[in-house]
Parts: C-alpha cells; sequence; structure tokens
C-alpha cells in the first residue's frame, strides 16, 4: 500500500508561482514511476507531468517550459514547481504513483490562479 499527500497549492496570481509536493509513504526507489495529473472545471483529468524511476522526464505541451517535475530520494518527496502561471491552470493537481500492478492517488490540492 503507497500513500500520497499533496501539499502546496492556493490562490496565486497570473504569472505567479507555486510549489506542489507529494510526500510518498515508501521509498520513492520502489516506485516504478510518479506523475502529477489535473483536474479542472468542465474539463478531462490531465496529464501534466511524468518522472520514470531512471528520472527521465516529460510533460504535457500546456507546461513545458513553465512546470518542473522533481523528486528527493531521502524525504521521499515529489515536487512540481509551477512558474508563469495562467488562470487556465486552475484545477486540482494530483500525485500518481505507479508501484508493481498497482497505481495510488493522492487526494489532491486546489490550485487558483486568479486577479
Amino acid at each position: 500500500q503507497v500513500q500520497l499527500v499533496e501539499a502546496g497549492g492556493g490562490l496565486v496570481q497570473p504569472g505567479g508561482s507555486l510549489r506542489l509536493s507529494c510526500a510518498v509513504s515508501v521509498p520513492i526507489f520502489s516506485i516504478n514511476a510518479m506523475a502529477w495529473h489535473r483536474l479542472a472545471p468542465g474539463k478531462q483529468r490531465e496529464l501534466v507531468a511524468t518522472m520514470a524511476r531512471n528520472g527521465r522526464t516529460d510533460y504535457s505541451d500546456s507546461v513545458k517550459g513553465r512546470f518542473t517535475i522533481s523528486r528527493d530520494n531521502a524525504k521521499s518527496t515529489m515536487y512540481l514547481q509551477m512558474n508563469s502561471l495562467k488562470p487556465e491552470d486552475t484545477a486540482i493537481y494530483f500525485c500518481k504513483a505507479e508501484r508493481g500492478s498497482y497505481d495510488y492517488w493522492g487526494r489532491g490540492t486546489q490550485v487558483t490562479v486568479s486577479a
């Protein structure tokens, strides 16, 4: 069983920055891959960023160049640094971990980008 707890969401003005964190209850090296997804009102869930066990990262076109996914193995924590935020980035952000044959999800953290 893997538990994920997101934190760091909030209200930010357009152009601002936030850093989300995802605390993982098991050593990150035991995770196959991790990802950030988001769900905006009236839209389908969107895959925002991924990080494989080997550290390879990938991003959706909508956030490429603005968001950075990273991890701290010692703290068993994954991060999403979000810069140059736009109103369309407003969503609930979820972290996901793939371990073995299972996917585990956090409960999400709300990010609101508004003036």
